[in-house]
């Protein structure tokens, strides 16, 4: 199967997908939306302007703690290019997110080796499609740590 082939043919769908899912969840204090069911793994809102563009947007990802720090995952299913989000944290890492009913700023970082091979088991047991997204591509899937500011 062509997982990422289905996706770019769904991504017009997948975006309408993702704004009624951060729809949702602001709407609802994070009642709706950080967990879909039982058993998956939470999700939050991160709020990011971009790099070139400016424009605003928010992101539904999943996240996991460590500690009082947030971490997510810059996987994009395993595509070979980083997601836009990822590339506009790094141009403006100060920013907000929205866990559940809380919304903090956070200055993100990238981890670095050391703290990516710490988390990395972390982030598959939240979610083990990061194990094949990390077999799909061949870049170093980056983690981003949010910590609060």
């Amino acid at each position: 199967m062509d997982f990422l082939g289905l996706v770019d043919r769904n991504w017009p769908l997948l975006r309408h997908v993702a704004a009624a899912h951060v729809t949702a969840y602001r709407a609802s204090n994070g009642l709706i939306g950080h967990r879909f069911f039982p058993g998956t793994p939470p999700m939050l809102l991160l709020e990011h302007v971009g790099a070139r563009s400016g424009i605003h947007r928010t992101t539904p990802l999943v996240y996991f703690r460590d500690g009082d720090d947030i971490v997510i995952v810059a996987s994009k299913g395993g595509y070979p290019n980083h997601p836009a989000w990822y590339h506009n944290l790094r141009a403006n890492p100060d920013t907000v997110i929205q866990v559940a009913g809380e919304r903090r700023r956070v200055r993100a970082g990238v981890a670095d080796d050391a703290e990516h091979e710490r988390l990395w088991p972390m982030a598959v047991r939240t979610y083990s499609g990061y194990r094949t997204y990390q077999r799909r591509t061949g870049r170093k899937i980056p983690l981003v740590i949010l910590r609060r500011i």
